[in-house]
């Protein structure tokens, strides 16, 4: 084989998008809002297990029914909160859909560059959907709250962790009523996903 063949093959830049099932092809380092599609989301999350999969059960619990728990836990912290920041928290995630859903340790690993590409697309899906590209600090923390007290009912009820090793990596949940977790599958938690969607994004427009 020549030599300039050769050369072009090392020296082109590996791939960096991935073709979604809707058909759109998504570029991981320079996302376009356009090419961001709702039932990519949901379809993705549905099949992302929580915890590397390291959890009891049949079944993965995935990040499709830990968005819809965080939204929910929302709506407890902050009673007639806004649509729009209800669906900001389902779609906390949202990333995941493409890069997966690494554990806490890993990322800190990985540091800054890992954390660039997740808030590119982040940025994106919420431009996609009508929300601001960075939320306000107020809604990010509350957002942060509640999905730091899903972990905490995941940890203990799923991940094999004791109530003082939860409460010291993800801190006691205040303010929530206990929830009993029933894992359900990548269907359900899809098409459960989507109606959520569905029921807050219209809203968002009042």
């Amino acid at each position: 084989m020549p030599a300039s063949k050769t050369s072009s093959r090392r020296d082109k830049a590996p791939r960096a998008w991935q073709r979604m099932l809707s058909g759109r092809r998504l570029d991981l380092l320079d996302p376009s809002p356009m090419d961001i599609e709702i039932e990519d989301i949901a379809h993705g999350l549905a099949r992302v297990a929580r915890w590397n999969g390291q959890t009891v059960g049949p079944l993965p619990f995935n990040v499709a029914q830990h968005s819809l728990i965080v939204e929910n836990f929302c709506v407890e912290l902050k009673p007639g909160w806004p649509a729009r920041w209800r669906l900001a928290a389902l779609l906390h995630d949202a990333p995941e859909f493409v890069i997966g859903d690494l554990i806490s340790p890993f990322k800190h690993q990985l540091a800054g560059h890992y954390r660039t590409i997740e808030r590119r697309l982040q940025q994106a899906v919420h431009l996609r959907f009508g929300l601001p590209a960075d939320l306000p600090d107020a809604i990010e923390k509350t957002i942060k709250r509640a999905d730091r007290a899903c972990a905490f009912f995941e940890a203990t009820q799923l991940a094999g962790f004791n109530v003082n090793e939860a409460r010291r990596f993800f801190g006691a949940p205040r303010g929530l009523a206990p929830i009993e977790l029933k894992t359900m599958t990548a269907y359900q938690a899809q098409k459960a996903y989507l109606a959520r969607f569905e029921a807050l994004h219209p809203l968002t427009r009042r």
